[in-house]
C-alpha cells in the first residue's frame, strides 16, 4: 500500500513532527513498506487460533513479604547534603 506524501505530512502533524520534504519523501517509502508487511500478515488464516495476549503461560514471582532488619534514621541520613529535623531536605519542585 503506497502512502502519497500529503498522508505522511497528515501523520506527521497529527504526531506533531516536523519532516523536512527529504523526510517525508523517505518516510513515505519506510511506512508504505511497513503497510505491505502488513497486508502479507493479513492473508494468513487464523481461524480456529484462539486470541492471545502472550505466547506462554505467565506467573508472577513473588516473595514472601516479611520484616526484616532496617537502617537507623541517623546512618541512613549520614550521606545526606542536607537535612533538617531528622528528615532529609530538598530543594522544591513544584511551586
Amino acid at each position: 500500500m503506497a502512502l502519497s506524501t500529503d498522508e505522511v505530512r497528515h501523520i506527521a502533524h497529527l504526531a506533531r513532527v516536523a519532516l523536512s520534504d527529504d523526510e517525508v519523501e523517505r518516510m513515505r517509502d519506510q511506512l508504505s513498506s511497513i503497510l505491505d508487511h502488513f497486508d502479507v500478515l493479513s492473508e494468513i488464516d487464523t481461524d480456529g487460533v484462539p486470541p492471545t495476549a502472550q505466547s506462554f503461560e505467565l506467573t508472577n514471582v513473588e516473595r514472601a513479604d516479611e520484616v526484616g532488619s532496617s537502617v537507623e534514621r541517623e546512618e541512613a541520613l549520614e550521606g545526606a547534603p542536607r537535612r533538617e529535623d531528622g528528615y532529609f531536605r530538598v530543594r522544591a519542585v513544584l511551586d
